[in-house]
């Protein structure tokens, strides 16, 4: 933990506040039991405990340097956790001098992983060019040299629970999001004799409206079409809260409800 306390002192932590944060990843102990049966405790000379209030403050303070790095070479990053994104754009006409550098920087991530004891998962690493759909011919279809492997460029990427398209349509969360709505609204028809009124509109608003509305300011500007996707689940869903026919008008149904248009 020398190195990690070292971390600490650079970010101007001393005195009794370092002794604190020293004493917290120290001497902690792992073993492993299965059954009856438990393994010798090992001395935890590394990382920080996970499920831990301080573990993520104390990962990002960490890795902190990362950061730097990515950046002298020109690009973007985002850190979350132990997931890091690097972003860089270009011209058409250079997306092969963007690879490249990509390409060495993260060559020199891996390195500054390996010299932190830290690892590179090049089977977790995505790849995926975005442009627009007019443009989507003119991206590069070769496989993405990560560190010692390569890697397929992918049309879709799941980006903290928000599913992000090469052509930026963001058609893969508006299908998902359908998709699991109406799963769950199956699974509800079955108890919905079974429980008031009441009762059944807070279960779906909770299991149904909480995924349209989770990262919907990711689809400011999408095509009416797609909206209207959106737009099918919240009325299946006010019409099964009130036991309407589907040829009924869903409006005043929606407004009884207190429930927002997806065009609002």
């Amino acid at each position: 933990m020398t190195f990690f306390c070292n971390v600490l002192i650079s970010y101007g932590i001393d005195g009794m506040v370092w002794m604190w944060f020293r004493s917290y990843p120290s001497g902690r102990f792992h073993y492993i039991r299965v059954r009856a049966g438990t393994s010798p405790a090992i001395l935890m000379r590394y990382g920080v405990p996970q499920g831990s209030v301080l573990g993520p403050i104390l990962f990002l303070l960490y890795t902190a340097d990362l950061a730097k790095l990515i950046e002298s070479y020109g690009f973007n990053v985002h850190l979350y956790a132990d997931d890091t994104q690097i972003y860089g754009f270009s011209s058409p006409s250079t997306v092969a001098q963007l690879q490249m550098r990509m390409s060495a920087c993260i060559d020199d991530v891996s390195s500054w992983m390996s010299s932190n004891r830290l690892q590179l998962n090049a089977s977790k690493t995505e790849v995926m060019w975005y442009t627009s759909p007019r443009r989507q011919s003119q991206l590069p279809k070769a496989p993405f040299r990560v560190y010692n492997d390569h890697v397929s460029p992918s049309t879709s990427v799941r980006d903290l629970g928000i599913y992000l398209d090469s052509d930026v349509s963001m058609r893969t969360q508006v299908s998902r999001t359908v998709s699991q709505c109406f799963g769950i609204l199956r699974q509800l028809h079955t108890v919905r004799r079974s429980v008031s009124q009441s009762v059944f509109q807070s279960l779906v608003e909770a299991l149904v409206l909480t995924k349209l509305d989770f990262g919907n300011a990711t689809l400011v500007g999408i095509p009416s079409f797609l909206l209207d996707r959106l737009q099918a689940v919240m009325n299946a869903a006010a019409r099964l809260v009130f036991q309407s026919s589907r040829y009924d008008h869903v409006t005043p149904l929606l407004h009884r409800l207190h429930w927002l248009h997806a065009l609002e």
